[in-house]
């Protein structure tokens, strides 16, 4: 293979990696600086990814293990993909699984696991939902659209509107494609915006649905912080004073920076 299939190879694993979420927060596990080596040899691919904290949650690990190794596999000329949770409590179990196509249960039945990962991946998805959707009617009130406009507005025009600000312009397309992951969109005409379980959403009730999804919002916004800001520490990749120890406001406001990432083709 040449150096320069070889790099185009390698970045198309870095694309389809930036579509990988962590399940907690709905952020690409490259943004949030998770994945630490990628190497493409010929048609098998190596990723190396470690969590903020050598305790993290097992099933959010396993679910990022697989997550990783679908997106990789969907190359057409993968043959083999070897993802690898490093520096985590529970790293050799979620390595050997992935290795063996094993399920979450059978690994950690041991350790009194009682959700299937497509359990824990559903209850997840529906955050994810929430988050996208919130950012999204909140962008329409910005754009001064009233609360009978906007749960009556169909798919087709969500679909044709400009987003101004930066979260909803970067939130409308992961909306529209999770409305149509939950199934609840058949065509341009349906409602644009309907609870995850396809209800409608009453006009009179809308500031309280918006309220409660505004708390599921700034939990994820808050974890992510923790997150990024717990990651960088750990790895000794925080700018700061010598002797100072980083705050919850320094994560919080961004002062601790994003990890950066390293990659090799072989």
């Amino acid at each position: 293979m040449s150096s320069e299939q070889a790099e185009r190879r390698l970045a198309e694993i870095w694309s389809r990696l930036s579509e990988v979420t962590d399940p907690e927060l709905d952020e690409s596990v490259t943004e949030l600086g998770f994945v630490e080596r990628v190497q493409v040899d010929g048609d098998v691919v190596d990723v190396d990814f470690r969590l903020p904290t050598y305790w993290c949650a097992a099933n959010f690990a396993f679910l990022m293990v697989d997550d990783i190794r679908i997106a990789v596999e969907g190359a057409p000329w993968c043959q083999s993909v070897r993802p690898r949770l490093l520096d985590h409590m529970y790293e050799d179990e979620v390595n050997r699984a992935a290795g063996g196509g094993r399920s979450f249960k059978d690994v950690f039945d041991d350790f009194g696991a009682d959700e299937t990962l497509d359990e824990v991946r559903k209850k997840f998805r529906l955050k994810a939902f929430q988050r996208r959707q919130e950012a999204v009617l909140r962008e329409l009130r910005q754009l001064d659209f009233d609360d009978r406009a906007i749960v009556g507005m169909d798919v087709a025009t969500l679909e044709g509107l400009s987003m101004a600000g930066e979260e909803g312009t970067r939130q409308k397309p992961r909306y529209l494609r999770i409305l149509r992951e939950f199934g609840l969109v058949k065509g341009p005409s349906d409602p644009a915006f309907v609870t995850a379980l396809g209800d409608c959403i009453p006009e009179d009730a809308f500031e309280t649905y918006l309220q409660e999804l505004r708390g599921v919002r700034i939990n994820m916004e808050f974890n992510g912080a923790i997150c990024r800001g717990l990651l960088s520490t750990r790895y000794k990749e925080a700018k700061l004073e010598e002797g100072q120890e980083p705050t919850l406001v320094d994560f919080i406001q961004g002062r601790v920076p994003p990890r950066r990432h390293t990659a090799s083709t072989a």
